[in-house]
């Protein structure tokens, strides 16, 4: 089941929010479903560098209100705020609506996000690096931002082969059907002068136990990454104290009056 389920669509309404936020009766839904397609797809398109990890769109009373999670808020909002603004008038003609609002939301570890971490690789891919050195070298700088797993997929005339052929890399633990499990997933692909190659990424966050805000904007929190990494911290260093403690236990044990006689 969770092999062959979207990993993000298989836990919505459980840790997962959706990611458009509107209600519309029969007739405007499939019209509003077909905008916020075009939207992203512009999006993703005309800032292709700016390292877009998520785009949410919401819908109230006439306005339309974009959100962009990106790791390189910068490259978005351009000198003075000048290239926003041009976005803005953009999407207006493009969605033909005079209210529309952009936000845009940092991603503070954009080693945790599956999204950015497949497009490292893809990027990297393009510019003829080694696949099996670009996927292990993210793999080691998730791991390293408190990741619990993390998994790889790239199909396609690896290396320039002749032949197509699916490899797989992880670490780590990726438990895709236990649903509280936090589980990123992205699917990217890099174009190569050879063909496309795809890549696909699961990355493991943790086990969410307590209710979490289903809310994709929502920053923080019980369920915040860095939170739950320092908790295993604390545990960890607590264990260290007790081990340290049997240490010094067993020193004394070896040193004290019960050891028994040297044989020489």
């Amino acid at each position: 089941m969770g092999q062959k389920a979207n990993p993000i669509g298989n836990r919505l309404g459980i840790i997962r929010g959706w990611e458009s936020n509107w209600y519309a009766n029969k007739k405007d839904y499939s019209v509003k479903l077909v905008e916020d397609n075009k939207i992203r797809t512009y999006l993703t398109a005309r800032i292709s560098k700016g390292g877009i990890a998520r785009i949410v769109i919401e819908r109230t009373l006439g306005k339309l209100i974009v959100t962009i999670h990106t790791s390189k808020p910068g490259i978005i909002i351009g000198k003075g705020g000048g290239e926003v603004d041009r976005i803005k008038e953009e999407l207006k003609k493009l969605t033909k609506k005079d209210d529309v609002q952009i936000n845009i939301l940092e991603i503070r570890r954009p080693e945790l996000d599956a999204t950015i971490v497949g497009d490292t690789i893809a990027r990297q891919i393009e510019n003829r690096i080694n696949f099996k050195r670009a996927i292990k070298m993210a793999i080691a700088s998730t791991l390293r931002m408190g990741a619990e797993g993390i998994k790889v997929r790239v199909s396609g005339r690896l290396g320039g082969a002749e032949i197509a052929r699916s490899e797989e890399i992880k670490q780590g633990r990726t438990p895709l059907h236990t649903f509280r499990m936090d589980i990123d997933y992205a699917s990217v692909f890099a174009q190569t002068v050879y063909g496309k190659i795809g890549i696909k990424v699961w990355i493991c966050k943790g086990e969410v136990l307590g209710k979490r805000e289903l809310n994709p904007n929502f920053v923080g929190g019980k369920n915040d990454m860095s939170e739950r990494r320092e908790d295993r911290g604390g545990d960890r260093r607590q264990g260290g104290d007790r081990r340290e403690g049997g240490r010094q236990g067993g020193g004394d044990r070896r040193g004290g009056e019960n050891r028994g006689p040297r044989r020489n």
